[in-house]
Parts: C-alpha cells; structure tokens; sequence
C-alpha cells in the first residue's frame, strides 16, 4: 500500500488522512462526540453502526447516542464494541484482532481494483461478516504484491463506504487468470492470464507488508447429518453440523444457526433438512433426511359394561363407577370424548352420573371415543360404550301446617303455655319431615310468621306475634331441628287474612267448622288470624291454613275472649310430658 496525493490538500493532510489521524470531516456541534479507534493489526477496517468507514486507526466524530463499533480483517476473528457518546466528549477504544485459520490452497486467480482505495470490499455478502479488504490492499501488482486471491468461479462483488455502495456487480475468475475491475467506469472488467496463480503455493490467511498485501479468500466447506435417521412421530432426531470459512449458516426450519453445532428437531413428516453455508468462499449446501413413520395404534377399553345410579332428591344414595383403560402409541396427543385432552396412556374412573335431572328411571347409555392423532397427519380411532341404569326419586315430602293460638297466649307472664295438643302433632311432624328431607337436599331454612287478630294495639301485638314465633321455634329445636335453620318473623296485626279468604279456607277444610263457628263469622276470622304460618326455603312452600276443626282444644283456641290460663294449660296437657322428653332427649346429644 502506498500514499498517493491527494488534489487539493497540502501533502501532510493527506497523509494524515490515509494514516487515519484527522478527524471524519463533519461539522462540530453541540450533538456530536469523538471516539478514537485503535486497531491491530493497522490494517483492520473499522465499521460504524454496520457501515464501511475506512481502515485504520482512526478517530470517529459521531453524533451522541449508542453506536457499534465493528473491526474486522480478513483471517482475524473480528470484534464489535457497543459505545455511547455524550455530545462534546472524546472516548478511546482500543481492538486487537487475533489471527484464525490454516493456510488457503490453490489454485488461484486474482481480482484487481482500480479507484477508491480506501473503500471496504464484501465479496457474496452486503455485511461485515463478508468483508475481506479494502481497495488499496488489491490495487497494484507490480514491483508490490497486492493480491485478492480466490478460487475459480464467480463472486458478488461490493465495493462500499460510509453507507453508499461505490459498484456492485459479479466478476468471473479462471484458475492463472487476473479480473481487473475499473471502478471509475461502473465496474468495467477486464482479464489476462496469470499463470502464477496456478503454481502457487498454500497462502497465509492475511499477510501485509511496507506496501504488500495477500488475502486468499478459502473456499466454504460444511457437514449435515441426522443421529436417527427413522423415527416414529413425537420423537426427535439430533442434528450435528460443521462448517468452515462460513459468514452465514442457516438450515432448513431452524433459521440462521451457529457455525458448528447441534439441535434436536421433531419434524411432523418426512423431512430432508438443508444446510445453506455462506461466505466471501462462495455456498455450500448439505442435506440430512429423517422418515418419519405415521401410523399411531391405540386401545380403549372398559372394566364393566354397566353401572347404577339411585339418587334421592339432590343425594346420590347409589353410585357405580366403572374403569375406562387406554393406550396409543406413536401419537402425539390423544383425546376421548366426552373426557378431552388425556395422555398417551392411562385410566380414569367413570361414576354413574347420568344426564337425566328429571325424576323417573334412569336406562342411559355413554359413549366413549378415542382420537390417537400425530403430527404426521395419521390417526387411530377406538369406541367403548357403558349404559347407566337405575332411578331418580323425590326427596320426601315436608308437611306444614299454621298453628294456632288461644286469644292473647302466649302471655308475657306465661311464654311457655299457648301451644294445644293439636299445634303439637303439627309442629312434630313437620320437624321430622324436615329433618327426614334434609338427608336427601340441599340445606333449607324454616320461616316462622308470627299473626294477632286486630284486637289491641299495634305494639301489643307485635309483642305478641313474637312470642307465638319464638315458641314455636323452640317447639322445633326441642325436636331435633338446628336452630340455624330456623327464622323468625312477627308481623303482629298486619298482614290479616280477610273475611272472604277466611271463608273459602272453611270451604276448602277437609273437617268442616262446627255449627258454632258458622253463626260468628267475626269471631272465626279473628280466630284465624290468631296463627303462626311455616314456610320452607328456597322452595318457598307454605304451610296449610286449615283450622283444626276436628281438635278437642278447637273451642278453646276459636273463643273470643281470652281463655283461662287453665283452661289454655289443660288444652296443651297432652303432649306436655312428651315435649319435654324430646327437649331432653335433643338436649343430651
């Protein structure tokens, strides 16, 4: 390489410049830095943000921000460096590149180029990696070697510089040939023989002197193989590759990958894997296949062909259940319907768990079927059936019926006396309805209502509708039911039944009123009114108003005026003993 002049500057300032010590020629202001660059070897080409800018040792003005700094020389690993500059600030890098690869083989020919010396060559590339020189280092053959020696053949030449491609075209080159490109007229080419390149010698990867240089440009070489080579679908196949002289490497589904390595791949078909190796050398292509066998096979079997179900109100009170057992093999993913996605193998317990909400007997067949499937588009199909039979039952029934009350009982001296014999029987059967139906549903509640007649105040009443709910609340846990089951309402004198509903209530009544409740229609209204109504939730059912017509205490729970606290004891006698028998009874448990 040799120092030229330059028109139009004084000698010193070109030298300066080919040696790489003047600063890039921008304008100075507040959004740019300086960065200098000291590379070894001297001859390494710096590359700025992925643009060729010049070879050398040199000090960059850019703008502030994050730049990479690429050095590369043909034969050397090259480097990059991310820097960010401050604007007005001078950073310093320094690169030093280290040689890599044998002697590069002949025989040779040899490109010449004729202007720009100081752009950068990319030969079968546009990026740094396909780098080999710069223009000065291919320019002169003559009392100084300065030689781009490839191997026979054709190459994409790129001649560039600080982002603007100066020429780019092929150059074609024989064996013992020389390709002289002019590229101060677009490129154009000439060729004369050059028979030393068909005896020389194997060449150093880069060698430079005072004013020499030789970069022989070694050919790409790479290797592609597959470690199995048959394989079932799901299962994986290793790929080992090697490559030598190689910029980009890229392999069939995989993309760009390194210059040596290995990947397992699980191809879905019948798959020949390529391997695209490419370098300033030229492209080599390998190719590795993998068959792939399509076929899946799989089984579906259950342990019995029938199960049972009983199942009373919402309690499932009988329940089979049956094994579904299967496999596949070389499938990828399997599913059963109705179950969804499962594993290649496995079992799952099938209960009896009919479609059917509604009650009645239960005859219902389900079908299973297994889908094997793989990548490879090949699919098994296996069917099972099981039948459920047995029956859906009511829950049982809860009886509820209003209770009533004397006149004015029970009082705020006396809050235990009020209930009669005929209250009693009703109360108790429908606590043991309830907690007969509580075996076979959901959780519910009992509401207690609480009525007066509309005789006294409004407070009085409300008193007293209170005490009648709360007594028959006890009455309820006394028999076993949770109290958390139970609430209470009082509504005292609001809420009357009126005169005609009372009536079609005694019309509706199985035992019709005596002949004494007919002639006072008042007193048999009020009489009505004087209750406690039962509701269960969430069903909402309402407990039955019939008066109890029938009852030995009917007399003296339909009275007008307030009976006698000894008469109202004697009309609950009865069931005195036995009340307190079950509250001591409930009580111990």
């Amino acid at each position: 390489m040799r120092i030229r002049s330059l028109k139009g500057f004084p000698t010193a300032v070109a030298a300066l410049i080919v040696l790489g010590t003047l600063p890039l020629l921008a304008q100075d202001n507040r959004t740019e830095g300086k960065l200098a660059v000291h590379v070894s070897p001297k001859q390494a080409y710096v590359f700025v943000d992925g643009k060729a800018i010049r070879d050398g040792s040199q000090t960059l003005k850019l703008s502030a921000g994050k730049h990479t700094i690429g050095v590369y020389n043909y034969g050397y690993a090259p480097q990059t460096r991310d820097v960010e500059l401050t604007s007005g600030t001078n950073q310093a890098i320094s690169v030093i590149l280290q040689p890599t690869g044998d002697k590069v083989s002949g025989p040779f020919g040899d490109i010449e180029f004729k202007g720009y010396p100081r752009a950068a060559v990319l030969v079968n590339g546009t990026t740094p990696s396909y780098f080999v020189g710069h223009v000065d280092e291919f320019d002169w053959n003559w009392i100084w070697h300065q030689q781009l020696l490839v191997h026979p053949g054709t190459y994409q030449i790129t001649v560039t510089r600080e982002g603007n491609t100066i020429w780019s075209g092929p150059v074609t080159v024989k064996a013992g040939q020389r390709a002289t490109v002019d590229l101060h007229k677009n490129g154009m080419t000439t060729t004369k023989d050059w028979k030393e390149g068909n005896t020389l010698g194997p060449q150093p990867r880069f060698h430079a002197g005072i004013a020499s240089a030789t970069v022989p440009i070694a050919p790409v070489s790479a290797n592609l193989t597959a470690q199995q080579t048959q394989i079932n679908c799901g299962q994986s196949s290793n790929l080992n590759w090697t490559s030598a002289d190689a910029a980009d490497v890229s392999i069939t589904n995989l993309g760009e990958v390194p210059a040596n390595g290995n990947r397992s791949v699980n191809p879905a078909k019948t798959t020949a894997y390529e391997l695209v190796a490419r370098g300033p050398g030229g492209e080599v292509t390998q190719t590795a296949k993998v068959s792939v066998n399509t076929e899946p096979s799989a089984t579906l079997t259950l342990s019995q062909p029938e199960i049972r179900n009983h199942k009373i109100g919402t309690k499932v009170v009988e329940q089979g259940s049956a094994n579904l057992n299967w496999s596949a093999s070389n499938a990828s993913s399997v599913t059963i319907q109705p179950l969804g996605s499962e594993s290649t193998s496995g079992s799952q317990t099938i209960e009896a768990k009919p479609n059917q909400t509604t009650e009645g007997p239960i005859n219902q067949e389900l079908n299973y079927t297994l889908k094997a499937t793989n990548a490879c588009g090949g699919s098994a199909t296996r069917t099972a059936s099981l039948r459920i039979e047995g029956s859906i039952d009511p829950a049982p029934a809860v009886t509820l019926a209003s209770v009533f009350y004397p006149t004015a009982f029970p009082t705020k001296r006396h809050p235990k006396v009020g209930l009669v014999a005929s209250a009693d029987q009703k109360l108790e059967g429908a606590a043991h309805d309830f907690l007969n139906r509580e075996n076979y549903d959901a959780p519910m509640q009992l509401r207690i209502i609480g009525h007066a007649d509309v005789r006294g105040s409004k407070k009085y009443n409300q008193a007293l509708s209170e005490r009648r709910a709360e007594m028959v609340k006890n009455y309820l846990i006394s028999q076993g039911v949770s109290a958390d089951r139970i609430q209470t309402r009082a509504v005292g004198k609001d809420d009357q039944l009126d005169q005609k509903k009372v009536e079609v209530l005694q019309s509706e009544d199985q035992q019709k009123p005596a002949h004494w409740m007919t002639r006072k229609e008042k007193a048999t209204w009020l009489a009505y009114n004087r209750r406690v109504d039962v509701v269960l939730e969430p069903e909402g059912q309402q407990s039955t108003v019939a008066y109890p017509n029938d009852s030995a205490n009917a007399r003296v729970l339909w009275q007008r005026p307030m009976p006698s606290l000894k008469a109202v004891e004697a009309a609950g006698q009865t069931t005195t003993a036995t009340r307190e028998q079950a509250q001591a009874s409930h009580a111990g448990n």
